[in-house]
């Protein structure tokens, strides 16, 4: 008898696509280390949401900024969430007919890799109640 990991156990992947062809069986990359779905979902469209601004010239229509994604752009795909993962598909109709803001395209944030990094880099704190005393003020 095999157990399924619970949703708790398990680390989701997204896999970047690319659409113009340009990679291996269309695979750019696979990002992992996400610890729940939400994080994982959020990431891909994010992700898809940047990739498609990418392609925005000044005055296209939203026809072809969408023609533009499927030729250059890169999509996203939660592995092993079924149903239950973000499709590009479901939004990118709109995401071609509005532009997106910052906060919407700024999938590094959102990036684990970044996350892990961003700890490994923070200094080690060696501070030690002893040293208030240490700290100047001013009288």
């Amino acid at each position: 008898m095999t157990e399924n990991p619970t949703t708790e156990d398990k680390t989701w992947r997204v896999r970047i696509l690319d659409l113009s062809g340009g990679a291996e069986d269309n695979i750019v990359e696979e990002v992992g280390g996400f610890h729940d779905l939400a994080h994982a979902n959020a990431f891909a469209r994010t992700y898809v949401r940047d990739s498609m601004e990418r392609c925005r010239v000044p005055g296209a229509s939203a026809k072809d900024v969408l023609t533009a994604w499927f030729s250059f752009g890169e999509d996203a795909v939660v592995l092993e969430a079924g149903e239950d993962g973000w499709k590009s598909a479901n939004e990118l109709d709109d995401f071609a007919a509005t532009r997106a803001t910052p906060m919407e395209r700024d999938w590094r944030m959102l990036d684990p890799r970044r996350m892990v990094e961003d700890e490994e880099d923070l200094p080690e704190d060696t501070s030690s109640p002893d040293d208030e005393d240490d700290i100047p003020t001013t009288h």
